[in-house]
């Protein structure tokens, strides 16, 4: 079982558990650099419709990113709560190529 990022991520992007992720699982569309400095710029708007994802094939279930969303957005894939139950599958389908 993989974490799963969920929608409160959506346009937040803190991107905490980027740093903390031992196996670098945790992507976005952009680099957390550019996310980052986006952010500085006060520019958030720009990131209103990303988020971050996690990959279920390099995740190892760790739960070192869990605890450090600041907006709770990441759970284990069988405890994702019902209405969010479709991030369970974009996750998987962004890193689809």
């Amino acid at each position: 079982m993989a974490f799963v990022i969920t929608q409160p991520c959506l346009g937040c992007l803190d991107a905490s558990c980027v740093e903390v992720c031992p196996v670098d699982c945790i992507h976005g569309l952009l680099p957390v650099d550019e996310i980052r400095q986006i952010q500085l710029d006060g520019d958030e708007a720009r990131l209103a419709n990303m988020q971050l994802f996690i990959d279920p094939q390099i995740c190892i279930d760790c739960g070192a990113c869990e605890p450090e969303c600041p907006v709770e957005a990441i759970f284990e894939e069988f405890d994702v709560p019902e209405e969010w139950e479709e991030y369970i599958e974009l996750n998987a389908k962004f890193f689809e190529s």
